[in-house]
């Protein structure tokens, strides 16, 4: 291996926790020095790197689904790129690799680490797809329609934050299903593309209503027959105008509760209900089900790659531009899966 000087990399640190509200100032901008690759890394330079809502709860050093992110360290995140050395003989320079490379622009990954990296065909599926519907948010759509819900054909399924990542997913696959499906989304313009390119049968503006009791009031008119499974993102407004009109039996997958990121406890007003309707309320995080990711890319690859599955990307331009970008995606100002674009 001949001697090549190793690039600069940019990085996103975790500069120090959120005090409420997460802000600009948590994060810090650094320039580090890749280290050579030793036998058994890679050296990938990323081409996207994706935003989730999850972040924002490891950001907080507190009880959470996830580890905290520590302090002082590159932020932890999915990335897509290209192996641009390799000392590892199952990967190739030009290779296109989905991994956990975090807010950088280089990561060196030991080849050797099981799930730290896989190979990915760009032929009929864009490298971006992996980080949104034929990867985690895809996946995640997946399962908790599959294996929670389990609808039936005919049945009614409802999912917030309807047109990102993880809702586009969930109305190609439940409409795959013979589903009535029903999106929540904030803003006319989500609606409308909800309908007319992700194929919901009715999107609901929540922007429009300000109490559950109005929500659920649009709902019902849209949900003629009740709710047979709701796929739940956000929590807080939204939980408790779905939660009347349920379906005894019916079951709701509990994903995110995005209205309670910032700390404080969003309460239920009626979880009576619950009981009432004999529901079946599961939380799961996605990455403790490894034995269905097979299964659930081959159906999420095969929908994206015969247009059944379109998903919209929200693209920010340059590492730099990854803290506000964040910022507004837990504020909904993306449309569709958030990425930062560092190529």
């Amino acid at each position: 291996m001949k001697d090549t000087t190793m690039p600069a990399n940019q990085q996103i640190l975790l500069d120090n926790r959120p005090v409420g509200e997460a802000v600009a100032s948590n994060f810090k901008l650094v320039t580090a020095e890749t280290p050579p690759l030793q036998d058994g890394q890679v050296l990938v330079r990323h081409h996207f790197l994706s935003l989730d809502p999850y972040m924002r709860g490891r950001m907080n050093d507190a009880k959470s689904y996830a580890q905290p992110q520590p302090l002082g360290q590159t932020m932890q995140g999915g990335t897509v790129g290209e192996v641009v050395e390799s000392r590892h003989p199952k990967y190739a320079v030009g290779d296109k690799v989905v991994g956990m490379g975090g807010w950088q622009e280089y990561s060196v990954v030991d080849g050797n680490l099981m799930g730290a990296m896989r190979k990915v065909d760009t032929t009929h599926v864009p490298l971006s797809a992996y980080l949104g519907a034929v990867g985690m948010p895809g996946v995640t759509a997946w399962y908790g329609l599959v294996k929670i819900i389990a609808p039936q054909a005919g049945q009614t399924m409802v999912v917030s934050a309807a047109t990102g990542a993880v809702g586009s997913a969930f109305a190609a696959l439940s409409k795959a299903r013979g589903c009535r499906t029903v999106g929540i989304a904030g803003g006319s313009d989500k609606c409308k593309y909800a309908v007319e390119e992700l194929g919901f049968d009715a999107c609901i503006d929540y922007k429009l209503h300000s109490t559950a009791g109005s929500l659920s009031k649009a709902l019902r008119e849209v949900c003629p027959a009740g709710i047979d499974g709701y796929f739940e993102n956000v929590g807080g407004l939204v939980l408790d105008a779905v939660l009347p009109l349920m379906n005894a039996f019916g079951r709701i997958a509990v994903c995110g509760m995005i209205a309670g990121y910032d700390g404080a406890p969003v309460p239920l007003t009626y979880p009576a209900l619950i009981l009432m309707q004999r529901l079946k309320v599961e939380g799961f995080i996605v990455s403790e089900h490894m034995e269905v990711w097979p299964e659930a890319l081959t159906e999420l690859g095969t929908l994206v790659a015969t247009g059944k599955l379109r998903p919209r990307e929200s693209i920010a331009q340059g590492l730099a531009a990854a803290p506000e970008a964040f910022l507004g995606l837990l504020k909904g100002k993306n449309f569709g899966k958030q990425l930062v674009k560092l190529i």
